[in-house]
């Protein structure tokens, strides 16, 4: 049975890839090169920036989930692209270090809106094959727009950050046409009290308190790369632009057309708990090869597996977490879950910094490994009831 999306939800989805695509442009590559190159900024000022994004990122996630449960949608993603917009605005003006992390940590503000409203607004009983679809918009958003800002920062400097302002705005003015509904759709919703809400999360937390280690390792040890990747592919494989674009191009065309049939598959068989297993072992094998440092050819076969167990992961994650939102606090819930799941990205940058700076970048690639390795063996030993909402 094919998805169905009302012109709410394809508008959404507009937006969430315009947003992603710069999000990934930004923080991949303008920020890194030109910070660098442009601003005359050293790395553990940009690192401190990528950094910041990822704080108010995941710090506002939940009082968006807050703030979602009570206005309307059009209002709250509207406010935090606004907010975005001003920190894109000061990009070339930040030649302080000061600025230049503040302008990442406001444009880290208006990041959470669009994921945890494209989150509330999936059906349950095909929650997997839905998030599958946003998931492949995210990615292909998230890949696209590093790809494009590598080819064009090449050429045009100043162009590539003007494309980004431009986007921005267009994405800013596309939410003007967001239908402004209230909260489950109606006038007449009559928000949970807060304190209640709270208590009613913290008992999920509790049932599901065995997942949260590897909550926060996947996201530190997927984020602690992003920093070093560039490095690591010029300096330790000695890729060229081109080539290493083209890994990039390989891994995001398999995870993205991975995960609509793998999240189909994931509803079909409800085995979340294997599919988990199987991605995080398959991506911590990827990474260790990756690792060795090996010709460009292998690395490609590396990324196309580094893919496909990606696709495997992300739509059962999402399905499983699911289980753990309660009824009616879709907002709040899921953004309690995403500020869970961001502490790892707020660790993650520094950590992959630290470790880059002392022992070089190859040895975050091992690191982030053994994490994947040792959350694939937490979800080898954490019992089934637990991956199905504790019931």
């Amino acid at each position: 049975m094919g998805m169905r999306f009302g012109s709410g939800l394809k508008l959404i989805s507009v937006i969430l890839f315009l947003v992603e695509f710069v999000r990934g442009a930004v923080l991949i590559s303008l920020l890194p090169i030109y910070g660098a190159k442009v601003l005359g900024l050293s790395l553990d000022v940009i690192g401190i920036a990528i950094t910041a994004h990822y704080l108010t990122d995941t710090l506002l996630k939940m009082v968006i989930g807050y703030l979602l449960d009570r206005f309307s949608m059009r209002f709250v993603v509207q406010t935090g692209l606004m907010i975005s917009l001003v920190g894109v605005f000061l990009i070339p003006f930040a030649d302080m270090a000061w600025l230049f992390i503040v302008a990442s940590a406001l444009y880290g503000i208006g990041m959470s809106p669009i994921w945890i409203v494209c989150l509330t607004r999936v059906s349950n009983n095909e929650r997997a094959t839905q998030m599958g679809f946003f998931y492949t918009i995210w990615l292909a958003g998230l890949g696209a727009g590093p790809i494009v800002c590598n080819i064009l920062l090449d050429y045009y400097v100043n162009g590539t950050y003007n494309m980004l302002l431009i986007l921005s705005i267009f994405v800013a003015f596309l939410t003007f046409f967001i239908k402004d509904v209230r909260p489950s759709g109606s006038q007449q919703y009559q928000a949970i009290p807060l304190k209640r809400q709270l208590v009613a999360l913290s008992e999920r937390i509790k049932a599901m308190r065995m997942l949260l280690p590897g909550m926060i390792l996947q996201t530190a040890g997927a984020s602690m790369l992003v920093p070093v990747l560039p490095n690591f592919a010029e300096q330790e494989l000695g890729l060229a632009g081109a080539q290493y674009s083209m890994l990039l191009i390989a891994g995001g065309a398999c995870a993205g057309a991975g995960l609509i049939p793998m999240g189909r598959l994931s509803d079909k068989l409800g085995g979340k708990k294997y599919f988990l297993i199987l991605g995080f072992a398959l991506f911590a094998a990827g990474l260790y090869l990756l690792a060795w440092r090996l010709p460009f050819w292998y690395c490609l076969i590396i990324v196309v597996i580094l893919g496909l167990s990606y696709a495997a992961i992300l739509p059962a994650w999402n399905a499983l977490l699911a289980a753990y939102v309660p009824p009616k606090q879709e907002g709040l819930g899921w953004g309690l879950l995403s500020t869970v799941e961001g502490l790892g990205g707020m660790i993650g940058p520094v950590a992959g910094g630290v470790l880059a700076a002392s022992f070089g970048s190859h040895t975050v690639i091992w690191t982030s490994a053994v994490l994947f390795g040792l959350i694939a063996l937490l979800y080898v030993l954490i019992p089934a009831s637990k991956m199905s909402g504790g019931k």
